[in-house]
């Protein structure tokens, strides 16, 4: 999944986010299947909220970088993103939702899922969130803030394929809890991803999580 962003990421809530935009695209798979969407839905293309009762991880850290992807339209672009990376999370009352307006027939529709709000969480380990907006309540464990990307060693490093300054602006923690989360943001990456009470709908019309 390829991620964008607009700025205005508020630095002093710098901390965290989340979105299983791996299990989206897996849900908008099953509803190509069934004929419910247009071939040109493209999550790469578009911002998506999350919100979570609670997101808790160990070894946080997080840095800027630049995504390149392209519009619904098919037009290059790119976008400074903050990058949340979390060595393991986990996340209480996951909901995200991705609106597409303007599908041939069909109009706006919206994909919204959910997952962790029953008693088993979502859990998710070298998880990457490409975000440009969050607020939340948010308490860090041994946080050092001013580190140079390259060392800050107590998150996952900076991903793979990142346009990033190893010598730019980074912080990072033992742990990080946020509560009340609402971002909004670009793509997220994992290397595993558990969504534990996963329901998905498809609905014409604007709906989301916030």
């Amino acid at each position: 999944m390829e991620s964008q962003v607009r700025g205005g990421t508020r630095w002093k809530r710098f901390a965290v986010v989340m979105v299983p935009s791996v299990a989206a695209t897996a849900a908008i798979g099953v509803a190509l299947a069934q004929g419910a969407l247009a071939a040109s839905f493209s999550v790469s293309g578009q911002q998506f909220k999350v919100t979570a009762d609670q997101l808790t991880g160990t070894g946080f850290s997080q840095y800027g970088a630049v995504d390149s992807g392209y519009t619904l339209d098919g037009k290059k672009t790119a976008h400074p993103v903050a990058v949340s990376a979390f060595k393991s999370a986990s996340i209480k009352g996951l909901c995200q939702s991705v609106v597409t307006p303007d599908i041939p027939v069909i109009g706006t529709v919206s994909l919204v899922l959910k997952a962790g709000g029953g008693s088993t969480p979502v859990e998710a380990d070298n998880l990457y969130i490409d975000l440009d907006d969050l607020s939340a309540d948010a308490t860090f464990k041994n946080i050092d803030i001013g580190v140079a990307a390259k060392d800050a060693s107590k998150g996952p490093g900076i991903k793979s394929g990142d346009t990033a300054n190893p010598y730019g602006f980074a912080q990072q923690a033992d742990s990080a809890t946020l509560s009340g989360v609402k971002q909004t943001a670009w793509a997220t990456t994992a290397g595993t991803f558990k969504l534990s009470g996963l329901k998905m709908s498809v609905k014409t019309g604007t709906h989301e999580c916030y």
